[in-house]
């Protein structure tokens, strides 16, 4: 973590586990309370993936305690099966900036970006398949044509 943070190492997602994975069943192990996962999803293989999801802009910093809670979150299952498949990640489950694309800067050099994240299509189409998140924006626009005169009422009181 501490190589991470003074840019003196690279984030890189595998060689993280493998290194918890070493450890993980060695010394004391010390009580923790961890923090809660958002949305944890187990597959077939019994792959774990365990994800926090983020608003959609986090200042930089936050990052280094988003880093420190993954790590944390992967330290937490090995300990119990160090042979286990674990997965850790953030979610961002919309983008603001809607056509262009989220810009991901922030996150460079604390996150390992193709194995810790998860944006916008990538979360919803990993959860629900392929073309998940362009039906999920599909029920949005239905519902807010048919409520329009619903929700236009109701927003009147506040002018």
């Amino acid at each position: 973590m501490d190589g991470i943070i003074t840019g003196q190492t690279a984030p890189n997602k595998e060689k993280e586990i493998e290194a918890i994975r070493k450890v993980c069943q060695k010394g004391k192990l010390n009580l923790v309370k961890p923090t809660k996962v958002d949305v944890f999803v187990q597959s077939n293989d019994d792959s774990i993936f365990l994800f926090d999801i983020k608003t959609v802009k986090p200042n930089i910093g936050n990052f280094k305690e988003f880093k420190r809670t993954l790590l944390e979150w992967v330290a937490t299952v090995l300990a119990e099966n160090p042979n286990a498949s674990v997965n850790t990640l953030i979610a961002i489950p919309y983008n603001p900036y809607e056509p262009k694309p989220y810009e991901r800067w922030t996150m460079k050099g604390i996150l390992d970006i193709d194995s810790e994240l998860k944006v916008v299509n990538e979360f919803w189409d990993f959860l629900g398949g392929e073309g998940s998140y362009d039906e999920l924006l599909n029920c949005f626009e239905r519902v807010g044509i048919e409520l329009r005169p619903e929700i236009d009422k109701y927003f009147s009181k506040f002018k």
